[in-house]
């Protein structure tokens, strides 16, 4: 369905030249990456393109999210793809993604990391696993991944697709690079109209609008166990939230926390970092604060003594959620562009975010116009801000329902992308037959 692509420039060529030479720098690349945590050392070789799966026989369509919310916002359509009889097969990049898709995947579904952007690399993957349809969601554009999957004649799809204002600049130094990445595309469909109409403007020939599909994830469980043993710890103490904090951002909470904490007797602050690893240090940033911290990666609970609790663990944000009423998403004091606010939208947390949520502008400016989240500014607009919202109950649950009726009213991305990619399932049916 693609019309002829666009021809390679010269750009893209120097680059397969370039990145084909890395391949024999691939284990001093594995041992660095390894020793900083970085690599799955059981499963290392997959980033070289070697599975440690098989290929089960028949169609087969291959999804990619590079780390966990890209994950999580293709999940429901890993499920609606295997309901059609296909096998489905998801990559991702980051070890933490990797962790979520063993506990989330559906049965059936096999996982593999993505190998790095080497051409021989990409070659040795494809030979294995010859998908019939590929699948990326967001903002991924490797160019030897995306020449040489589309070189074999596989239709290239882009779902819940992005395009920030920064990348689109940075893209324009590059014309005829990009034109020719997106020239591989079968159809892009995007998260927003800025975001096609930014792809439109980089040569994207195929573009539709059928919004995020984050919105139709569903909120994430919490083990039963797990949050009766967390509210018997808490009792009746009030709880705010910091959630997928970034570095930079943890001594400006914990000093938010002493503002609130002569006002709020016995404020429990709740700090889940958006990488776990970093959990020692901001416990230790909080006993340095004169705030005693206890760390749920030791499997701790925090007691009536502690002021800060490290929730320094993975795939449990469904229950810090539930715990806390207010919650400040990270990731925005700073200039990283935020963190999506739609989970905690979606189990009744009051949001508060900082100024740079570049990354999600169009979800918080619909939260904004609904006065349905409050932006702040630093440590004390963070604490008058979370003190206002953690005292009056009425506005907190004013803030909690207008946020949760935006969040709703924005889905159907899942059924409009369905809709989209069905000619695709047709013809792979057509093939099969």
């Amino acid at each position: 369905m693609r019309d002829r692509p666009v021809r390679t420039p010269l750009t893209l060529r120097a680059y397969g030249r370039l990145t084909a030479l890395l391949g024999p720098a691939a284990p001093l690349l594995a041992r660095s990456r390894l020793k900083r945590g970085k690599e799955d050392p059981e499963r290392i070789q997959e980033r070289r393109g070697f599975a440690t799966e098989e290929r089960p026989p028949g169609r087969l369509i291959w999804l990619h999210g590079a780390s966990v919310g890209e994950l999580l916002s293709i999940i429901p359509l890993v499920e609606r793809l295997q309901a059609r009889g296909v096998t489905v097969l998801v990559t991702t990049v980051t070890r933490t993604a990797a962790a979520l898709a063993a506990r989330r995947l559906p049965p059936g579904a096999i996982h593999q990391f993505m190998p790095w952007d080497v051409p021989a690399f990409i070659e040795r993957f494809l030979n294995h696993w010859r998908p019939d349809l590929a699948i990326f969601a967001e903002s991924e554009l490797w160019p030897n991944l995306i020449l040489r999957t589309t070189a074999r004649g596989t239709p290239l799809i882009q779902v819940n697709g992005r395009m920030s204002e920064r990348s689109f600049r940075g893209w324009q130094r590059v014309p005829r690079s990009i034109k020719a990445l997106f020239s591989r595309f079968e159809l892009c469909l995007m998260q927003t109209v800025d975001d096609a109409r930014r792809v439109e403007a980089l040569g994207a020939p195929r573009v539709s609008t059928t919004g995020n599909l984050k919105f139709d994830v569903p909120a994430p469980e919490a083990e039963p166990g797990a949050a009766m043993a967390l509210a018997g710890a808490i009792g009746r103490r009030p709880v705010f939230l910091a959630a997928s904090t970034h570095e930079g951002e943890d001594e400006i909470v914990l000093a938010a926390h002493r503002m609130m904490a002569p006002r709020l007797s016995n404020l429990l602050t709740i700090v889940a970092p958006r990488h776990p690893e970093r959990g020692e240090t901001i416990a230790a940033l909080a006993e340095a604060a004169g705030l005693q911290a206890c760390r749920r990666s030791l499997g701790e609970l925090p007691g009536q003594r502690h002021a800060v609790y490290v929730a320094d663990t993975l795939g449990e944000m469904g229950l810090f959620y539930r715990a806390a009423p207010v919650a400040f998403l990270g990731g925005s004091l700073i200039r990283h562009g935020g963190q999506n606010p739609i989970e905690p939208a979606k189990l009744g947390a009051a949001i508060l975010h900082g100024p740079h949520v570049f990354n999600f502008a169009a979800v918080y400016a619909a939260l904004a116009e609904n006065r349905a989240a409050r932006q702040v500014s630093g440590a004390e607009d963070l604490a008058g801000a979370a003190l206002m919202l953690l005292t009056d109950q009425r506005e907190r649950l004013r803030q909690r329902e207008a946020a949760g009726e935006t969040v709703t009213g924005l889905g159907g991305a899942l059924d409009r992308t369905l809709a989209a990619i069905e000619p695709y399932f047709l013809t792979l049916a057509m093939r099969s037959g």
